[in-house]
Parts: C-alpha cells; structure tokens; sequence
C-alpha cells in the first residue's frame, strides 16, 4: 500500500481564508431533542419552571416546555464552529445577541453567518481577529419559521501560512429583524395558582439598581465537558484534542484541552437563575459579553448578577426589563508569594472567567402573583 493516494484534508477556516462580506450557509442544522433539551437543562441547573414544567409553560401561553436561552445559544454558536472557530485561539466577544421567537422540542435550528471584518494581530503575526454576524432561524420552509436569535462575535483565529496575505476590510453588519416573541397576559387567566412554582422573591418588583446578588451555588466542570460539547456537533480540536495540544503546548491557553466557552456561559445563566430568572418570560438582549479567562477541567464555576437598572416594556404592563451584568468566576490555588486576595479564602485567588450585559423580561408580581 506504499503507493496508495493519501489525502490529508484540513477542515475549518484560517485567518487568511475569511473575506468580508463571505456568507456562510453552515452545514447539518439541528433538531431539539428531548434528550438534548433535557441534557442541557438539567445540566446548566435551570430552574424556571417554563423550561421544566410543561402544564406551566402551556398555562402561559407557549406551546409547550421552552428552550432556555442559554441552550438556544449554544446550538446555534456551535454550527458555526467548523466555518468560523475551527482554527481559532479563543473566542474574544459577543455583541448584540438578540432573541427572537421561542424554541421548542422538535424545533430545527439552522445558521447562517456573514464575515463583516477581517484584521491582523499587531503583536501576533500568526494571529488575528474575524468579525463575523450569526443569524439561528427555526423550521425553515414551514409556517412558523422565524428568526430565532442573531449576534456578532469576535474571534481570534490562526493563520495557516504566516506569511500570507490577509483580506483585511470591513462591511457593516445586516438589519436582522428579531424582537422577543411573548405570550399575551391573559387577565382571566389564574396565573396566581401556579405562583408556588417559581421562587416569590423573583419578580420585577424585587430587583433594586445597584445591588449584587452572589449567588450560592457552584458548579464543578470534569472531562464530562468533551461529551457536551460532541452532542452539540462543535468540532474545535481546542476542546477535545488533547494530543494536538500535547505537541505545541505553549501554543494553546495553559498547555490542556479549553472547555467550549458555550459551556460556562449556560452554567452561569444556570447558577443565577433561582435568584434572577424564575421569573422570566424570556432573555431580550445580551449587549456584549466576553470570556477573561479559561476553564479547565476540575474548575468549579460560581456566579453573581449586578442589577443595572430596570426600564419598562412598551405595550406591556405586566412585565419589566431588568437590566443585569452577570459574572462568572473560579478560584484557583494561591502560590507562594502572591499577595492574599481578599476576595477568596486563604490560600485561593478568585479569577473571573465570564461577563455579560444581560436584559431580562420579568413578571411583575401585580399581575402574576
């Protein structure tokens, strides 16, 4: 077989490969299983009973048990994982995640992503950042597709051949139409018999500007992060590589496999939700959100939710927007020398890990309780 045609075939995108204005159609789409919705779930510790309770989401006015939208970004992100972050270093932002409709079991999701800007790294010549515009839509062809969700990120990308020539510039990002879809409050409706089913302190009425909520639980990440990240089809060899890693290790962020940033991000919606998201009728907008720092197997991430401020919602007065900043963080051994941090127990140093700028649509406790 010494003479047998070898191909070896490169998946995934360089730097040098993107091209504003490019439109990718990403492949496979995906359909919410119960299995997948339940995994997910259950996983990232959601509590809002829309999402757990099928008599209480129908009572509202969905059509069954709702898509968190934690899970609605997570597989919509990683469709785009082979065109976009395949050969990526690390994913640097999110901009303007809007929600659209709500996703339901049985719903497929399919993406299609467009390359707004293309720049080179000044300190990196192996590096550099893609812009790029995501647009999730729900049951293409059918009578209820819709726009599900919409968002640009920034992402780090490597190049190929260092040497080569990049397709530098810059397009503006499409009007995508996309507002929260939300259940008409139905006054004749008893909405007060189902109150027991979500925390009493979570409503509208409860959130005061310029507090801190730390929220109480944590949750430990083990190598089970390879197993989630396969079911949702990302494919980044950053996450489940490790012996690619292995062989340039101080090419990649702490020289092991990076759990897939998807993952603390639900986890930190998750751990937030019995004190901010009992109550929510649905996520309207995450203005900007960005990674400060990896996770790694054995991590254990905590949370906690600056409230902002709060606004109305025009044309509805039975629920608010409460305007939030959500914080991820992990603690992680102290070495000798470095100076005690007040923040953490002895002998630990608290590292951020995750923030997002996080509009919530909440009930009001006047109509619902």
């Amino acid at each position: 077989m010494s003479d047998a045609r070898v191909l070896r075939k490169q998946i995934g995108n360089f730097l040098e490969d993107f091209v504003p204005g490019q439109v990718f159609r990403h492949k496979g789409g995906k359909t919410l299983t119960e299995g997948l919705f339940t995994t997910f779930t259950e996983f990232s510790m959601t509590t809002n009973p829309l999402a757990k309770n099928a008599r209480y989401a129908r009572a509202y006015g969905f059509d069954g048990l709702v898509c968190p939208p934690g899970l609605v970004m997570l597989v919509a992100f990683s469709q785009t994982v082979e065109d976009v972050s395949e050969n990526a270093r690390a994913n640097l932002e999110y901009i303007d995640m809007r929600f659209g409709t709500p996703v339901y079991i049985g719903d497929t999701i399919e993406v299609e992503t467009r390359v707004l800007e293309v720049t080179a790294s000044k300190s990196n010549p192996k590096l550099g950042v893609v812009h790029v515009q995501s647009t999730a839509r729900k049951n293409l062809g059918s009578r209820d597709e819709s726009v599900v969700l919409t968002w640009q990120r920034k992402v780090q990308v490597w190049k190929r051949d260092e040497q080569a020539e990049l397709h530098t510039g810059k397009v503006e990002p499409e009007s995508i139409a996309c507002e929260l879809w939300l259940p008409a409050h139905q006054p004749t409706r008893d909405y007060k018999a189902l109150a027991h089913l979500s925390n009493a302190d979570t409503y509208f009425e409860d959130f005061q500007p310029g507090t801190r909520i730390e929220h109480s639980r944590g949750r430990t990440m083990t190598s089970e992060h390879i197993h989630l990240t396969a079911i949702l089809d990302n494919t980044s060899q950053v996450h489940c590589n490790q012996f690619m890693i292995d062989l340039d290790p101080k090419q990649y962020v702490g020289g092991e496999l990076i759990i897939f940033g998807g993952i603390p991000f639900v986890l930190c919606l998750g751990l937030s939700c019995p004190n901010v998201g009992d109550n929510a009728l649905g996520d309207l907008v995450y203005r900007t959100g960005r990674h400060t720092a990896p996770l790694f197997a054995g991590d254990t991430v905590f949370a906690a939710t600056e409230i902002l401020g709060k606004r109305d919602l025009a044309g509805r007065d039975d629920v608010g927007v409460v305007e939030t900043r959500l914080h991820g963080h992990k603690f992680v051994r102290a070495k000798d020398g470095d100076e005690a941090d007040p923040n953490a127990p002895q002998g630990w140093k608290k590292v951020r890990i995750f923030e997002l700028d996080r509009d919530v649509v909440v009930k009001r406790r006047s109509h619902y309780a």
